[in-house]
């Protein structure tokens, strides 16, 4: 099923880490092939850093891992989803996910400046 995988011209595709109990999402990341096997192989969460152009173990520095319980591929083969089993704060930040900043329409008027 891996060669059903669409990378973009970075040899890169969006991966969407998914808590599997609660359904939240974790993080988006970018998983290169080698990143994408490694994730299938090992049982746990590998992303390519799209800033340092190199494999990135998820939680090799804090110690928060992703544990694999599926990995999925939708319809257009253009993005992977991880359903998994965090070991800890997922986002940097000690966030459980990255996902915890909600914007709303008071948003868009705060930052929108008429030009004219």
């Amino acid at each position: 099923m891996i060669e059903k995988v669409k990378f973009n011209e970075k040899g890169l595709v969006p991966a969407i880490a998914q808590d599997e109990d609660t359904g939240e999402v974790l993080m988006l990341g970018y998983m290169s092939e080698e990143a994408l096997r490694r994730t299938l192989t090992s049982g746990e969460v590998w992303f390519y850093s799209r800033s340092r152009r190199e494999l990135w173990h998820k939680g090799e520095t804090s110690g928060n891992r992703i544990l694999v319980r599926s990995v999925w591929v939708d319809c257009d083969g253009d993005t992977i989803l991880v359903k998994a089993k965090p070991t800890g704060p997922v986002c940097h930040t000690g966030n459980d996910t990255c996902f915890f900043q909600q914007l709303t329409d008071k948003d868009i008027e705060a930052g929108h400046h008429d030009e004219g």
